[in-house]
């Protein structure tokens, strides 16, 4: 069990963080949160090095995947650095890396009703008007949860708030700041329900987020 307490805030700088060898030689892991090994629920960073495959398996309850950099691989195509996957409960695949990859990887936490296969190429989607100065790109939707990428232009403040259901943040670039501390690129955070804060940036800053989805 690792950070399996959803009603503790957890930060982790992942750039801190040492790879571990998963059970697939040339792919390595930073854990983040694990109900056991190799089962259950699991977020992770992972690193394909170069060549380096994976065994067929199945997603009991979904997979989401965010690539970070590289190729990442399987039989259903390749997706390159900025693609977002959700791969629906039930479904399976074998996923490998040509030239290596690293990725943000959540196992086993859909809502078994989700049943949507997601691609999402984030380099050419479109971004929104959000809040204030805020651009946002839609990724997901699924009742309560919502998965979005969140652009914050250098110096924006956004007002004081609550989060129901939960907030999980992973900065892709710049600098996530609050008043409870600074969170570089590579840093995770997960908050809990009716958790609140006052988040600005100094920096240009963009982050995955992801809100609605946590026990309450």
């Amino acid at each position: 069990m690792l950070n399996m307490n959803f009603q503790e805030r957890v930060v982790v700088n992942t750039n801190h963080q040492d790879w571990v060898p998963s059970p697939s030689g040339g792919v390595l892991r930073k854990p983040l949160a694990r109900q056991e090994a190799e089962r259950g629920h699991a977020t992770s960073v992972v690193r394909y090095e170069p060549g380096a495959n994976f065994s067929r398996h199945e997603h009991p309850l979904g997979e989401e995947i965010l690539v970070l950099d590289g190729v990442f691989s399987d039989e259903t195509g390749d997706y390159p650095a900025g693609t977002y996957l959700r791969n629906p409960p039930g479904s399976g695949h074998a996923p490998f890396s040509r030239e290596g990859c690293t990725l943000l990887v959540k196992l086993h936490q859909f809502d078994p009703r989700d049943r949507k296969a997601v691609r999402v190429d984030t380099l050419t989607a479109p971004w929104l008007p959000g809040q204030g100065g805020l651009q946002v790109m839609p990724l997901h939707d699924f009742e309560h949860e919502h998965v979005a990428l969140v652009k914050w232009p250098a110096g924006e403040h956004f007002q004081p708030h609550r989060h129901f259901g939960g907030e999980e943040i992973f900065v892709l670039s710049g600098e996530f700041r609050d008043e409870h501390g600074r969170y570089p690129a590579g840093t995770w955070l997960r908050s809990p329900h009716l958790s609140q804060h006052h988040p600005f940036v100094e920096q240009e800053t963009v982050i995955w987020v992801k809100t609605g989805h946590l026990p309450v």
